[in-house]
Parts: C-alpha cells; sequence; structure tokens
C-alpha cells in the first residue's frame, strides 16, 4: 500500500512540480528590460480593428487610436465591419476611421476577420507592419512608437502590454487583471530577457509584412492568437514584448458573460493542444529550438487554476500517506514547495498590476474562482464562430 501510494504521489508530483518550477522561474526572471531609444518615425502602419456589433465601444476606440504619437500620415486606422447589424461601421466612419465592411455568413469569427484585413493590407502595399487591436480598448499614446523601436532593431513581430480598462468594475475584474499581469508582465517579461518568444496575446500585437508572406495568417480557431503567435515560431521567428506600451480592454464583470467567454478561451487552447504539441516537439528538438520549446511548455502549462488543484491534491494525500502508512514528510514539504512557488508567481502579478491593497482581499476569493474555472473546464466549447461578448453597457 506504501508503495503504490509513493507512486501515485510521484505521478501527481510530476506534473505540479514541474509547473510551479517553470513558473518560479518566470517569475524570478521578471524584472523590467531597458526600454529601446526613441523610433525615427518612419515606418507606415495599418491598425486594423476587427469588430462585430460593437457600436456601443467602436467610437471611444477609434478616437483613442487616432490620437497616437505618431506622424498623422503614417498611419492608418481600418476597422473590419466583421458581419455587423448594428451602426458599427457608419459610427466608425465618422469618428475617422476607414471601415471595410466583410458578408460572409459561412466564414466567421475573429480569425476571418484578420484574414480579410491582411489580404486588403498587402494588396494596397502602404503600411510596412500591420497592428491588431481589438474593438473594446483604449491604446497608450506611445503604442506605434514602441512596436516602431523594435522593428527598426530587427523584430519582426511584437506584442504590447495588455491590461484591463475597468479594473473596478467587480471583484473579477481585478482578480483578471491581477492574472492578466502574471499571464503577460511577469512572463513576458522574463521571455523577453531569455530571447524567447512572448506570443500573440490577441490585442496589441504587430506584425511586418514581411513575416506576414513568409508566416501567411490562417489562424481561424477560438484561440486564434494562440495559434499564430506558434505558426510565427514555427516559422522561426519570435514575438518581441513591448511593455511601456499598452492596450487596455473591458473585461466582463458579469458571471454570465463571463463564464461564455471563459468557455471559449478554454475550449480553442484544448484544441490547440492536439493539433501543435507534435510539430512544436519536432521543431524544439532542432539545433536552435528554444523558442518552440518554451511554447511548447506555455501551451502544454494547464492554467493556474488546475496547478492550485495539483498542489491542493498533493498535499492532502502526502498528509494521508504520512499519517497512515508511513509515508515519508518529504511529500508535504514539496506540496508546501510548490504552494510557495504559485503563490509568489501571484503575488508578482498582483504587484505589478497595481491593483493595490483590495487586490489582496479580493485574493481570498481566488478559491471559488478556481472551483468556477474547473467547472467551467468541463463544458468547454469547441465551435469556432465569432461570438461577441457582451458590453456591460450595451
Amino acid at each position: 500500500m506504501r508503495t503504490l501510494l509513493q507512486v501515485f504521489l510521484a505521478l501527481l508530483a510530476l506534473p505540479t512540480a514541474s509547473a510551479c518550477l517553470y513558473l518560479l522561474a518566470m517569475t524570478l526572471l521578471s524584472r523590467r528590460g531597458r526600454v529601446p531609444s526613441p523610433s525615427g518615425h518612419q515606418l507606415h502602419f495599418d491598425v486594423i480593428v476587427p469588430a462585430h456589433d460593437e457600436a456601443p465601444v467602436i467610437e471611444r476606440t477609434v478616437t483613442s487610436l487616432l490620437a497616437m504619437d505618431w506622424p498623422r500620415d503614417r498611419f492608418r486606422v481600418v476597422v473590419i465591419a466583421d458581419n455587423c447589424t448594428d451602426e458599427t461601421a457608419a459610427l466608425a466612419r465618422a469618428s475617422g476611421a476607414e471601415v471595410l465592411e466583410r458578408h460572409n455568413t459561412e466564414e466567421r469569427g475573429k480569425g476571418h476577420a484578420l484574414a480579410f484585413a491582411f489580404a486588403a493590407s498587402k494588396a494596397l502595399g502602404w503600411a510596412d507592419a500591420l497592428v491588431v487591436i481589438d474593438a473594446d480598448t483604449v491604446a497608450s499614446g506611445n503604442l506605434l512608437g514602441a512596436m516602431a523601436t523594435r522593428l527598426e532593431a530587427g523584430a519582426h513581430a511584437v506584442q504590447a502590454h495588455y491590461g484591463v480598462l475597468n479594473p473596478d468594475s467587480s471583484w473579477r475584474t481585478r482578480l483578471m487583471t491581477i492574472a492578466l499581469a502574471a499571464f503577460h508582465t511577469v512572463r513576458s517579461r522574463s521571455r523577453e530577457r531569455l530571447g524567447l518568444s512572448c506570443g500573440i496575446r490577441g490585442n496589441g500585437w504587430c506584425i511586418t509584412r514581411e513575416l506576414l508572406a513568409a508566416a501567411p495568417y490562417a489562424a481561424f480557431s477560438l484561440a486564434e492568437d494562440l495559434e499564430y503567435g506558434i505558426d510565427i515560431g514555427l516559422a522561426g521567428y519570435r514575438v518581441h514584448y513591448a511593455g511601456e506600451a499598452l492596450v487596455a480592454a473591458e473585461m466582463v464583470s458579469g458571471e454570465e458573460a463571463a463564464r461564455s467567454q471563459r468557455q471559449r478561451w478554454e475550449g480553442g487552447r484544448l484544441a490547440l493542444v492536439r493539433s501543435r504539441v507534435l510539430p512544436l516537439l519536432k521543431a524544439a528538438s532542432r539545433p536552435g529550438g528554444a523558442v518552440c520549446l518554451d511554447l511548447l511548455l506555455d501551451l502544454l502549462l494547464p492554467p493556474l487554476s488546475w496547478v492550485a488543484l495539483g498542489i491542493v491534491a498533493l498535499f492532502v494525500a502526502a498528509a494521508l500517506g504520512t499519517a497512515t502508512t508511513g509515508v515519508p514528510v518529504g511529500w508535504l514539504w514539496l506540496a508546501a514547495a510548490c504552494g510557495a512557488g504559485l503563490l509568489l508567481h501571484v503575488l508578482r502579478g498582483w504587484q505589478l498590476s497595481g491593483i493595490g491593497l483590495i487586490g489582496l482581499v479580493d485574493l481570498a476569493r481566488a478559491p471559488f474562482f478556481v472551483a468556477w474555472k474547473l467547472l467551467l473546464s468541463r463544458r468547454s466549447r469547441s465551435a469556432t464562430e465569432w461570438i461577441r461578448t457582451r458590453r456591460e453597457q450595451s
């Protein structure tokens, strides 16, 4: 019985300890990097805004983008009104954006809207690079400047910091702010220091015309951002991180909308695990495969809720084994070390989120948030259709 329990503990500890060690390494390497010198303001950008029935927020987004600190004759704001049934297109035009209307009831989703926009930009041949911004986003004025400094230094893909526009809407949005700080800021800073790819995060990313030709856009899953970030790595490129620039989007505060959104994200990620693990494994085994190895580890890394569940299960099993069959107490110490590593990662995310002391209070709700996410993961959706997230003000 003791031997069987130790085998069980080893099987449980291996993925849990590996995930916590990875997160701890990311945490320890998350010091802020050097900000590059200012750009020469010579590059031309197409700022692409895919939008599906976003009339309540599209004017604010376009106004924010047109106010960016970049020569006005060197960037365009292009809204893709994709299968819209509201006034998105008219409001975007009135706000100063160029608008492309797309009507295709067979190929629906953000990925198809982006492919349409990229093809239109390529045909025009004006832009040196393309930037993708979600329709519910406010961008910092230095966004294009931060992108340009990396591109001028040889980068072909750049990701800005992705944050939360409405952190004080509820405890849920504050937890999302902390989670995004851990997921985006902590890990992206670390990857930038190591020369790895921070990946595409769906909002506030940039790609050059040359890379778009080398790695044509064909990401049509519900996790199209993660999918294309992997495709860029498989093509031999990495995504650089521009942490001094910010795109902030609205996060849903209500349980129903958050549940729908989370189900789509988790379902899309699981589909990518099935389709991308083997290609990444092959690429990682070749010389210079560090970028693809990290992309593989990132893809396989379970959500923090699953890591936390693994730690709890390891601790409970080790405690019972120690009390009943004399299992070495070292298993308990391992569970405690894993818990400490995860806690440091979360606290580093809280520190970088700027959410303040109220965020620590909200973290007390984390067990309920974890239970909610685990319940949702059992009902993940695999559809690819673009389902608009309901905004609070719509």
